[in-house]
């Protein structure tokens, strides 16, 4: 039997519905560039028009582990994004600058 969520979020005690709401943001915060895509709302033909690819160029790239930070620039400005690269350490973050230019 199916129950619509609103029921069960209903039924949770407080606690319980603040870890649902950590756990969501926390997925949001990092996820894999192709869930990326489809959590904006693109297929990848749709992102392939917009780069002036084909499609399987796209997914070839999604499944990537290693590419220029110029292609990972572009994938993410088609998405409507911009990209920043900030280094972390633990005594504090740098943006770093070098690949605004690209």
């Amino acid at each position: 039997m199916t129950k619509k969520f609103a029921t069960l979020r209903d039924g949770m005690s407080p606690e319980a519905r603040a870890d649902v709401v950590r756990r969501v943001e926390e997925a949001l915060e990092e996820m894999l560039l192709h869930e990326l895509r489809r959590v904006r709302g693109l297929s990848q033909k749709e992102l392939a028009d917009t780069l002036h690819v084909k499609q399987p160029a796209i997914a070839k790239m999604e499944r990537r582990a290693d590419m220029y930070i110029s292609t990972l620039r572009s994938h993410i400005e088609a998405m409507g994004g911009e990209l920043e690269i900030t280094a972390r350490f633990p005594d504090g973050a740098v943006k770093i600058t070098n690949f605004s230019q690209l």
